[in-house]
């Protein structure tokens, strides 16, 4: 009985070890380098691999009326997207909030702890289902607009790849996990 229970464990070893190195049956392939870098988009807190070009909160109005008033509201509220610029005076909406919810409190330009990651959210989803298609002159403005709209830049600001993440944000002191850095061990292993 002993002996058979050996048995089994070494056979569940055995095709274990040979499932892990399985073929990939010809799907897929690797990324050339070219690829890779197309791809590596991410923009750090300050500011590595923005893009040159630059924006006004004056340029960003413009654009907005035309990509992104439609779903999150003319003034930046009440529209089916998530609450962009916080309202003068509290707003009722009859529209459910989509999650996670958005309210006055957590706009994104301030809660965010850098400005950099408006643009770089700006960059990679809006708008919605035309993603990336925005011209890094576009991001500029439209984070400048958000910036400005919230009281967090004046309006003549300019901003571009050096002076974005000179931005002193709201909530930069304020955040959870302010000194993480990639490859650091996250302090909450299970996300909470």
């Amino acid at each position: 009985m002993r002996f058979s229970a050996l048995l089994a464990a070494l056979i569940l070893y055995a095709c274990g070890a040979t499932w892990a190195q399985s073929p990939t049956y010809g799907v897929g392939r690797t990324p050339t380098p070219e690829e890779i870098r197309a791809e590596d988009i991410t923009i750090s807190p300050d500011g590595k691999n923005l893009p040159p070009g630059k924006g006004t909160a004056k340029e960003g109005a413009a654009i907005y009326a035309q990509k992104c008033a439609m779903c999150h509201g003319q003034n930046g509220s009440g529209g089916l997207a998530p609450m962009l610029i916080k309202p003068e005076t509290p707003v009722k909406s009859s529209t459910p909030c989509l999650e996670p919810c958005i309210g006055p409190g957590s706009v994104m330009a301030l809660h965010a702890p850098y400005a950099t990651v408006i643009w770089d959210y700006i960059n990679r989803g809006m708008p919605f289902k035309q993603e990336g298609s925005l011209k890094p002159d576009e991001v500029y403005s439209l984070t400048a607009f958000l910036l400005y709209k919230n009281g967090v830049i004046q309006e003549d600001e300019v901003l571009a790849e050096t002076t974005l993440p000179q931005v002193k944000m709201p909530n930069r002191d304020g955040y959870a996990i302010p000194n993480w850095k990639p490859g650091m061990p996250r302090p909450f292993p299970n996300g909470h």
